[in-house]
């Protein structure tokens, strides 16, 4: 954050808080009357709440997306890379069983045949 940007966030949490800043009330009266008062206090809180966002300026949401689309990029790099070597070792083993697992069944078939 620039020190413009500090300045504006420091404002707008000093001029939220005075809006805030005033005594609380007894509650008194019926169900209704303390719902209304309940929600005008949401309301006004919300509204002392939204003054105090700092929305980025445009070099920074840049700089963020592109930090975001390298992170991207390189995880996904990485999950390829993952997936291709254990995809190179299934087949291997695919192509030992297909090698050795004949013989062996024929093998084996033998036996029990001699029995």
């Amino acid at each position: 954050m620039s020190k413009r940007e500090k300045t504006e966030a420091t404002e707008k949490v000093e001029k939220a808080k005075k809006v805030n800043d005033k005594p609380a009330k007894a509650k008194k009266g019926n169900f209704f009357a303390r719902m209304g008062k309940t929600i005008k206090g949401f309301i006004k809180d919300f509204r002392g709440e939204t003054k105090k966002i700092v929305w980025p300026g445009a070099k920074e949401v840049i700089k963020s997306t592109g930090i975001v689309l390298v992170a991207v990029l390189v995880i996904g790099a990485g999950i390829w890379l993952a997936d291709w070597l254990l995809s190179l070792g299934v087949d291997g083993v695919m192509e030992l069983a297909d090698k050795y697992g004949k013989s062996a069944a024929k093998e084996a078939a033998n036996l029990i045949s001699s029995l």
